[in-house]
């Protein structure tokens, strides 16, 4: 999916496509909050097989009923190519693998410590998650990021100058804030210019 699409969806340029993609994220996460993964899947994978099944038996009568000849009503899915071709496959594949590498290069450069302010940034980053771990779990967190990335940005367009206001207040006085802290704070003030 490119980024022009998800921009459409997140923005509700079209509805009824969004509401789909949206429920149908949100009715997942809830339900694995409520039970596992695997009773998750096998339950989608018997609501899908009943949704086809009475479908190709309903179909099967009508073509009875009607004494047609139409044949499978599925024919048409079942003769396209579902394979991922390879060239699709190492696209993906490098690009994971990019991402990985860089990942595994900054967790080091964090974690020996290259730069010690960084490395402090970073340590009260962990800090702070370890509350946000005790307030919320891992599902809870996606399902709030997903109302958020579904609510906030039409929000934001609908609210534009009043948002922008209130966030360049918050802003200058975070400056401010961090101003006083690198001018007490030996060494902060270097590593800043």
């Amino acid at each position: 999916m490119d980024a022009e699409r998800v921009v459409e969806l997140v923005y509700w340029r079209d509805v009824k496509t969004t509401g789909v993609v949206f429920g149908a994220a949100l009715l997942l996460l809830l339900s694995l909050s409520v039970c596992s993964i695997v009773s998750v899947c096998s339950y989608i994978g018997l609501a899908l097989l009943s949704v086809t099944i009475c479908f190709r038996i309903y179909k099967g009568i009508l073509q009875a009923i009607q004494k047609s000849d139409e044949g499978h009503p599925f024919k048409l899915y079942l003769d396209q190519e579902v394979a991922l071709s390879a060239d699709l496959a190492h696209k993906y594949s490098d690009v994971i693998l990019e991402k990985l590498n860089w990942t595994i290069e900054e967790l080091r450069r964090l974690f020996l410590v290259e730069d010690l302010v960084d490395s402090i940034k970073f340590a009260i980053l962990m800090w702070i998650l370890t509350y946000i771990g005790a307030l919320f779990n891992g599902l809870t967190l996606l399902i709030l990021g997903l109302v958020g990335a579904f609510s906030c940005p039409i929000i934001y367009e609908k609210h534009q100058a009043q948002i922008d206001h209130y966030l360049a207040l918050v802003t200058n006085q975070v400056k401010d804030i961090v101003e006083k802290i690198q001018e007490k704070v030996p060494g902060l003030k270097r590593k800043a210019e």
